[in-house]
């Protein structure tokens, strides 16, 4: 646990592991909200069912919370951008195993930004699933003087 803000990571800082099962019901869920439709993700009965690969963006929510207790900071985080590689099909209900780490951290036009590198790897043998690029701004101050 780092024990600090989110608004206070810094490249280095490591996220993780963490163990998560993602259920049947999660999956579907995610894939509703986010307009998935297709069968593999809403699968009954006993045709097999897959977590969407996007759905590591609410296992990087709960890496969050872990290294970051105190929350988001004194200013609201946004999620700006994300880019997930769909290695290898993730079934619903199989443990898996997250980890990350704060790659960069930069200010452009007076924001700050961190990215954010996160795996998703099967924990009963380590194979890679997904691997998620995820940027975020931090904070927004107007320059003095200035509009925003």
């Amino acid at each position: 646990m780092l024990g600090r803000y989110i608004s206070d990571l810094e490249p280095g800082d490591k996220l993780g592991p963490t163990e998560v099962i993602y259920s049947a019901f999660a999956a579907r869920e995610y894939a509703h909200c986010n307009e998935m439709y297709q069968p593999f993700f809403h699968a009954g009965g006993d045709e097999e069912q897959y977590a969407p690969p996007t759905i590591l963006h609410t296992g990087k929510l709960k890496l969050f919370h872990q290294a970051c207790p105190g929350g988001k900071g004194p200013d609201a985080r946004v999620h700006i951008e994300f880019d997930a590689e769909f290695i290898e099909p993730v079934p619903v209900n199989t443990k898996v195993i997250l980890s990350g780490e704060v790659v960069d951290r930069y200010v452009k036009k007076n924001r700050t930004y961190i990215r954010t590198n996160i795996e998703l790897r099967n924990a009963a043998d380590g194979r890679l699933l997904v691997r998620y690029t995820d940027t975020n701004l931090l904070a927004f101050k107007p320059a003095q003087g200035g509009a925003a």
